[in-house]
């Protein structure tokens, strides 16, 4: 413990708000099991088309103003989707994004490109 942490701070938190850090999530997608979606076998919300398309791009390597004028954004929005894809699934830059989405079965294996698989998508 820090000299400034508090007993209740070491008390081993569990559950969803517990791993977020937060009551709720919404996730990139907007919606999340608190807000509605449905959950799905990872425990992440849904995302949504524009969120698949730029964590794709970020898969394969595609760098982000290559991915900015595929999709018709602006390099800053595109950072934007970026930061609150790594917030959502809690990693610090692009390497471990894309590992912990193969980790939780977001992301198609064994074939290339990787996919999002269809049951993360947004409808």
């Amino acid at each position: 413990m820090t000299p400034l942490s508090t007993a209740s701070d070491a008390q081993p938190r569990s559950g969803p708000a517990a791993r977020s850090g937060r009551a709720h999530d919404a996730g990139p997608g907007g919606r999340g099991p608190a807000a509605g979606g449905s959950p799905d076998r990872a425990g992440i919300g849904r995302l949504a088309a524009l969120d698949v398309r730029i964590l794709e791009g970020v898969a394969i390597g595609t760098s982000t103003v290559r991915l900015a004028a595929s999709l018709y954004l602006s390099r800053q929005g595109v950072e934007y989707r970026i930061g609150l894809m790594l917030r959502h699934f809690q990693v610090a830059n692009r390497a471990a994004l894309v590992s912990r989405a193969h980790s939780l079965g977001v992301l198609s294996v064994g074939t290339w490109p990787p996919r999002v698989l269809p049951e993360f998508l947004e409808t």
